[in-house]
């Protein structure tokens, strides 16, 4: 008996060690002695993970003693991506086709997974074929509107045969690979808003119920979901935060804290999730989010919680940038600036005494600056009565005459300063100037309301600005 038992415990061993790593054997009719290659995707890049060499027959072995992460591999021929294939539980299994027509000529032995990935493409493609005569309908200028809404019925019933041959496939397979990736890309179904009980619709439902199950078919704690042919999980994560977020700091910081809540457990999800945040905030489209950059970087890198991937040298240029941003950020009360003017007097910026203040950082010599300022000294002369401005103009050359030539040149009617000659050090220690031409809007308190605002737009920024002053201010008055 004791003989059995250790029989058994030797087979399961070998089973359990036969499992282990990946064995994925082709044999491809009309191929021959070439060098063949696995790729797979990861987010928006595409990568090589092994090579292997196509004998006389056209067959050759992928191989490896570590399992490959899940996802969807595609297979290099003469630096052409030849067919994809997905990558799941079942890693050792067999591919045989030809040269003459790779799709159809598929078959698969000993992955579930992958016989299903080609039934549903073979599905597909031959639903295009069935589809193409009726898009030429609907196209077709000369058509008549009875035609064209017969091939719109037609297209509808296709349509229909591929959501339902989709739906059972994720019914009866919704572990695999295929079925992951399909569901990935299932849209949310939104219901109609119900009515409350006076009659009246509730215009904000539908977008509530989106964002809420924006999620539901996508798991954010999959890794195999990054890598897709379509780099699905950064354009997922883009618009949640970008359309269904509040474009404030502490909204944004919110909604990617509890997205990080969902990830957490899976490395490589975490890691992903948070870095791809990092990269969408670092030259934020909207003013004032670049405080999400330096949020997350405290968060997530200065804490250490990614020290697990991140190497010293990038985390040193993750809070380097950080660092920078921080120096002036919205919201905060900006610095003063003590500097000297064409007459070699000191000039500071707290004098100023205006409703705003147009902090205005340029280098003579710099050609973007020559295009910007005639704006500003456009703007300035049009609205500086309009809404109470001044400008504090720092120039970054040590130079004073370029700067004198430059005051004369644009015309500029305002204080300019020379950044080198300060009292309070070098203004890249307080604001984030690193680049010319840069601009600043400060309310009369000298709180920074504006960072790089285009100049064309300060007129839009400032009337937007006043109207949501007057209308907390009324607010504040009725309570």
């Amino acid at each position: 008996m004791r003989i059995v038992v250790v029989i058994v415990g030797i087979v399961l061993s070998i089973s359990s060690w036969a499992q282990v790593g990946y064995k994925i054997d082709f044999k491809i009719n009309g191929l021959k002695d070439t060098t063949a290659y696995l790729g797979y995707y990861y987010g928006e890049s595409t990568y090589v993970k092994d090579t292997a060499k196509v004998n006389s027959i056209g067959a050759f072995q992928f191989t490896g003693a570590k399992a490959l992460p899940h996802g969807v591999y595609f297979l290099i021929l003469n630096k052409t991506r030849i067919f994809e294939m997905v990558i799941s539980g079942d890693q050792q299994f067999t591919m045989e086709t030809s040269t003459s027509d790779y799709i159809k000529n598929m078959k698969v032995t000993g992955d579930d997974d992958n016989k299903i990935f080609f039934e549903n493409m073979a599905f597909n493609m031959a639903r295009n074929q069935e589809a193409t005569p009726y898009f030429t309908t609907v196209k077709d200028s000369t058509a008549s509107e009875e035609a064209k809404a017969s091939a719109r019925a037609s297209l509808q019933k296709i349509n229909e045969k591929v959501m339902a041959y989709q739906n059972e496939l994720l019914a009866k397979y919704p572990k695999t690979m295929t079925a992951r990736m399909l569901k990935a890309t299932k849209p949310i179904e939104v219901p109609d808003p119900p009515k409350r009980a006076d009659g009246s619709i509730d215009s904000t439902f539908q977008y509530k119920y989106y964002r809420q199950h924006f999620f539901d078919n996508f798991d954010l704690a999959d890794d195999a979901l990054i890598r897709l042919p379509k780099p699905l999980y950064t354009e997922k994560l883009t618009e949640y935060l970008e359309r269904l977020i509040i474009p404030q700091p502490d909204s944004v910081m919110n909604a990617i804290n509890a997205l990080v809540a969902r990830v957490k457990h899976n490395q490589e999800t975490y890691k992903y999730l948070v870095w791809n945040t990092v990269l969408n905030y670092q030259n934020p489209k909207i003013m004032g989010l670049d405080e999400v950059y330096v949020r997350l970087y405290d968060t997530y890198f200065a804490s250490g919680e990614m020290d697990f991937w991140i190497s010293a040298s990038i985390k040193k240029n993750l809070k380097d940038h950080a660092d920078k941003l921080r120096l002036s950020l919205v919201g905060q009360t900006a610095k003063n600036l003590i500097m000297q003017d064409q007459n070699l007097v000191l000039r500071s910026m707290y004098d100023i005494k205006k409703k705003y203040t147009i902090l205005f950082f340029f280098d003579p010599d710099c050609g973007h600056c020559k295009e910007e300022t005639p704006k500003l000294v456009d703007f300035y002369n049009k609205n500086k009565d309009r809404f109470g401005v001044e400008v504090y103009a720092v120039s970054a050359d040590t130079s004073m005459l370029k700067m004198k030539n430059y005051i004369k040149e644009m015309k500029m009617p305002w204080i300019t300063v020379n950044g080198p000659r300060s009292t309070v050090g070098s203004y890249q220690n307080l604001y984030d100037a690193f680049s010319t031409p840069t601009l600043y809007v400060l309310d009369e308190k000298k709180k920074i309301i504006a960072k790089k605002p285009p100049i064309e737009r300060l007129v839009d920024f400032l009337e937007n600005y006043e109207r949501m002053q007057k209308s907390k201010s009324g607010a504040g008055g009725g309570q």
